[in-house]
């Protein structure tokens, strides 16, 4: 019987501190009070049984003072008798009442079981509420941290993409300047070129017009000198003198081949424009 109240008295305190542990304050609190009320109905435990062995050495007691007694006279074992009628029936109340403690011991053993059963099932559903809240947090954490990597490093390629798209916009224009301004120099450099070769054409145009001019000048000239003189520098002719027959006024008293020459230019270009006008106007006067 004190074995089996010593394990009942653990597993209380087993129970008790398996509440402390996980359950939540009123649990606590409720595991405290029953095993405060399981101290307590050990404590009567003890004082019943310590009430027991006193009755049993009074029971001993007596049965040796009444058979003492019982040799020496009819009196004493008569007060034995009333005695021992009363030890029992204090000894019947005592068993009783002990019967009664041991009930309510039971019963309070048993709910206290049923509270600490309770309480360390309330305490581990509370226990794996939060496990599982804690670890469905953690999901969402999870979840709304790889959302996030997701977006950023979707919104890096996004950009990584855009800016490979302006880099390739900004090579494709910088190239279509460049070919642009490689067309226009080319274009220029065309013109240049065909400004210079219509220039040179011009200029070997004008010379080959000039020397052809000058060629037919120079034709015409020698040809009125010939029918003027016969190509002489001294021939005579009344007032007229030299290769191409001048007034001698004209010559200002300077007879020389030179000064004919030139005074016979400036008379023609003067009167003419050209030794070419001069020999039309000749063909068609017969002088000059």
């Amino acid at each position: 019987m004190t074995f089996k109240h010593n394990f009942k008295k653990v597993l209380s305190a087993t129970a008790f501190a398996a509440a402390l542990v996980v359950a939540p304050a009123a649990n606590v609190s409720a595991a405290t009070n029953d095993a405060s009320s399981t101290q307590q109905s050990a404590t009567a435990t003890s004082q019943d049984q310590q009430a027991s062995q006193d009755q049993a050495a009074s029971q001993s007691s007596a049965a040796n003072q009444s058979s003492s007694t019982s040799t020496s006279s009819a009196t004493s074992t008569s007060t034995v008798k009333k005695v021992a009628k009363k030890t029992k029936k204090t000894s019947k109340k005592k068993a009783v009442k002990k019967v009664a403690k041991k009930t309510t011991k039971k019963k309070a053993t048993k709910k206290a079981k049923k509270t600490s059963k309770k309480s360390t099932k309330a305490a581990t559903a509370a226990v794996t509420a939060s496990a599982d809240q804690s670890q469905a947090t953690d999901q969402q954490d999870d979840a709304a941290k790889r959302a996030a990597e997701a977006a950023a490093k979707k919104a890096a390629a996004a950009k990584k993409a855009a800016a490979k798209k302006k880099a390739a916009a900004k090579k494709k224009a910088a190239a279509k300047k460049k070919a642009a301004a490689k067309k226009k120099a080319a274009a220029k450099k065309k013109a240049a070129a065909k400004k210079k070769a219509a220039a040179k054409k011009k200029a070997a145009a004008k010379k080959k017009a000039a020397t052809k001019k000058k060629s037919a000048e120079k034709a015409a000239k020698y040809w009125i000198a010939m029918r003027e003189s016969g190509g002489y520098y001294t021939a005579r002719n009344g007032s007229c003198y030299g290769r191409y027959q001048l007034l001698i006024s004209y010559l200002g008293g300077d007879l020389s081949k030179k000064n004919q020459e030139r005074t016979a230019d400036r008379y023609v270009y003067g009167r003419y424009g050209s030794w070419v006008n001069a020999k039309r106007f000749w063909l068609a006067h017969n002088w000059y």
